[in-house]
């Protein structure tokens, strides 16, 4: 496995499988675990060449702070993705992605309006935009995203289908831990008593029902931003709160299958 860091070196190395080869991309912001390790896992039974970003954009976060404490540790992701199949793994710098004057921005509306589109504003304007230039840098057959963010992957695939970009963007089930709760690079800022509490997030989604996810979050003393039924590939049952300063999103897919 190799790591590139700029978009000239990256299409270099993957100019000679343009031809006759399928290309993945799994875009994340590093922090790895193993929800990632699924994604990774599941391009590479489907396509001959692996890549994975590690980007932490900035512009995805409504408060600094959060953006400041987001975790950074490129060596351990670099060994998680090599162990999981990645052939290649591509980590800009911020002003690789988004030079001095960068002025061009994707404001998708639509499925990105309300939930996460109302209470992180701006926030899918940055997925869009820093998925649509990877897409473009890549040129990938199809990109990988977990279906814990389920707006998002919405959203992406509104993108796709409304430029008309040529790549399959594949939904993976999200990955939860042994007590259920949804992997999150954010759960290692749980206490263990706060963890214990945000064990209500996932009960509450497996109900299906509104009102009673609303009732099982106040029993453990969470207040939601939003417990929501929306159409996200699907009916889907979707879930913002904050356990302590936290903020955890989780969603479930009531029936059928992801399109």
């Amino acid at each position: 496995m190799t790591t590139y860091e700029t978009i000239a070196e990256l299409r270099r190395a993957l100019e000679p499988f343009r031809d006759g080869s399928t290309i993945a991309l799994v875009p994340t912001m590093g922090a790895l675990h193993a929800g990632h390790e699924e994604l990774f896992r599941a391009a590479r039974r489907e396509c001959d060449v692996v890549v994975a970003s590690v980007f932490v954009n900035q512009a995805q976060f409504s408060e600094p702070t959060d953006f400041d404490a987001y975790p950074r540790d490129l060596g351990r992701d670099e060994r998680i993705a090599a162990s999981s199949g990645v052939d290649a793994v591509f980590a800009p710098a911020a002003e690789e992605l988004f030079p001095p004057g960068f002025a061009t921005w994707i404001e998708p509306s639509g499925v990105a309006e309300g939930l996460e589109g109302e209470h992180r504003p701006g926030h899918f304007r940055a997925v869009a935009t820093v998925c649509v230039k990877l897409f473009e840098i890549v040129r990938p057959t199809a990109a990988y995203f977990g279906r814990k963010d389920a707006q998002q992957v919405a959203v992406v695939k509104q993108v796709v289908r409304d430029l008309n970009l040529e790549l399959e963007i594949r939904a993976v089930p999200t990955v939860r831990d042994e007590d259920g709760l949804a992997l999150s690079s954010r759960n290692a800022r749980l206490s263990a008593e706060e963890r214990a509490r945000a064990l209500a997030i996932p009960r509450a989604i497996a109900t299906g029902d509104v009102e009673r996810a609303r009732a099982i979050l106040a029993e453990a003393g969470i207040q939601p931003e939003y417990v929501a039924l929306a159409d996200l590939d699907g009916p889907t049952l979707a879930v913002a709160a904050r356990v302590g300063s936290t903020r955890l999103i989780d969603n479930i897919l009531l029936e059928g299958d992801t399109r």
